[in-house]
């Protein structure tokens, strides 16, 4: 079996030397998961590098030809998102930006995937370093935009001393956004500052973040006004990246970075399996790759190439509802809150959900469950879910999405609020009751089997019944009278 196994890796790691496919030590297991996917892609991958037996990804690395020849031409910014999963692994995903990329559309502009082994200066650095030598033209990087949370800048200056290293507008945007919603200010200043954010983030000149400057020190308590940093709002260096697009191209740029965000935390932010959610983005390209056609690395080379005859697609009122969503759920949640609820929201985005609404309550049907939500804050459903956890399960995920409306501070219970929890274990051990556990078992269980006797023909519900009645004997006894 051995020697079969080996044979067979030696025939894999050929057929994919042949497609241009590098291969690594200890690769095989992520070359067998993803054969499927990256044989059917017509530009095959440069590079795949796993270091792991596990069931995980614990280092990984992916390039296509298409990506490469694409940060060939656009090098000059590049632009690093972050998507972690439950378990804690990082994916960093690099996309061009600029004034020369014109491309538009949900990760067109990606051109590196990489899960490090570590998020640490060791782990980066290595992450880095495999990028840059496939990657020649990282040289002519100018400006590397990233998140306000990235924390190893120095890293990142020690791998590319000649760029400089700025916040992006679209971070900056969201990480306001998350604070806004976790100060739990009262809505109409809530709107305010929501509308002057997106205005300004669309038509950032000097003079409007100087005004949303303004307004949030008069909106924002002043003991809580340090936690927005403000001071980067009137930072110009900033800005000057950003400045050069008009009102259009940055309403269109922002609404493509949020659904290729939502899309990354959707693929791979939802599962602690990082190989599953690997496959996830890959398959979304692969069902539009239509996207690249509006580049061609052979037309123009001096980078200034614009789409042509290609159907962009824009992102739907849906997925931005959902993409808001799930950042108010990052923003006001701990974060073992927002893993559960993440979940929940992935099955909301898979499923069809049925809404009829009534003077109080809503009835909310997912695939075949139904249950009762009461949407009134705190926001309560029938579900195992929410009795158990008391956390916004699927069903109210879903009547928020049809309302298009968000997750709001007052709808969670104190324990779930950002900054009052440090992980999972702790607060699933310390709130698990083993018999309301049963109690919701047994009531769910009860439901479906009066659902069933109750949906059947008069004769069908003899038959179920008196099989009942046969079971409730046999296990309790006939001499203990059971009541059905």
């Amino acid at each position: 079996l051995e020697k079969l196994y080996a044979s067979l890796t030696a025939v894999l790691q050929i057929k994919y030397s042949q497609l241009g496919l590098l291969t690594f030590p200890n690769s095989s297991m992520a070359l067998t998961m993803l054969n499927g996917l990256l044989i059917k892609d017509s530009s095959p991958p440069m590079l795949l590098h796993q270091v792991s037996k596990t069931p995980q990804l614990e280092n990984f690395n992916y390039q296509s030809c298409f990506m490469q020849d694409l940060f060939a031409h656009f090098p000059e910014v590049l632009f690093i998102h972050r998507t972690y999963n439950p378990r804690g692994k990082v994916l960093y995903t690099f996309l061009v930006d600029g004034p020369q990329v014109q491309l538009e559309g949900p990760l067109t502009r990606a051109v590196y995937f990489a899960i490090p082994t570590n998020e640490d200066a060791k782990g980066l650095a290595q992450m880095f370093q495999v990028f840059k030598k496939f990657n020649p033209a990282w040289e002519r990087v100018n400006t590397i935009l990233v998140d306000p949370h990235f924390l190893l800048l120095p890293t990142l200056a020690m791998e590319f001393p000649a760029a400089e290293v700025l916040l992006s507008a679209f971070h900056i945007c969201k990480f306001l956004q998350g604070k806004f919603y976790q100060l739990s200010l009262e809505q109409p200043v809530q709107s305010v500052l929501l509308s002057s954010l997106q205005s300004t983030m669309c038509s950032a000149t000097a003079s409007n973040l100087r005004k949303l400057y303004t307004l949030l020190c008069n909106c924002i308590p002043s003991a809580r006004l340090p936690e927005l940093h403000s001071h980067w709002l009137l930072n110009d260096r900033i800005w000057l990246a950003h400045r050069w697009r008009s009102r259009a191209q940055s309403s269109r740029y922002f609404q493509n970075l949020e659904v290729t965000t939502h899309i990354l935390s959707q693929c791979f932010g939802t599962t602690p399996f990082e190989k599953q959610g690997m496959v996830s983005v890959f398959r979304y390209m692969q069902q539009n790759s239509s996207d690249k056609a509006s580049f061609s690395p052979d037309v123009n080379t001096q980078g200034s190439c614009t789409p042509s005859d290609t159907s962009l697609k824009s992102p739907n009122i849906e997925q931005l509802v959902e993409a808001r969503i799930q950042h108010s759920l990052n923003a006001i949640c701990t974060e073992p809150a927002a893993q559960l609820c993440l979940g929940e929201l992935a099955v909301v985005q898979k499923s069809m959900h049925l809404i009829g609404s009534g003077s109080e309550k809503m009835n909310i049907q997912i695939l075949e469950d139904t249950h009762k939500v009461q949407p009134q804050s705190p926001a309560s459903c029938s579900c195992y879910f929410n009795q158990a956890f008391h956390l916004p399960c699927r069903h109210i995920l879903a009547m928020l999405s049809a309302r298009r409306q968000v997750l709001q501070p007052d709808m969670l219970q104190a324990q779930w609020t950002a900054g009052c929890a440090t992980s999972l274990d702790s607060i699933l051990g310390s709130k698990w009751c083993a018999t309301l556990d049963k109690h919701l078992a047994v009531t769910l269980l009860t439901e479906e089997v009066g659902q069933l006797l109750q949906h059947c023909s008069k004769e069908e519900f003899e038959r179920r019944y008196s099989t009942l009645r046969e079971l409730a004997d046999s296990w309790i006894g006939p001499y203990e009278q059971v009541q059905l």
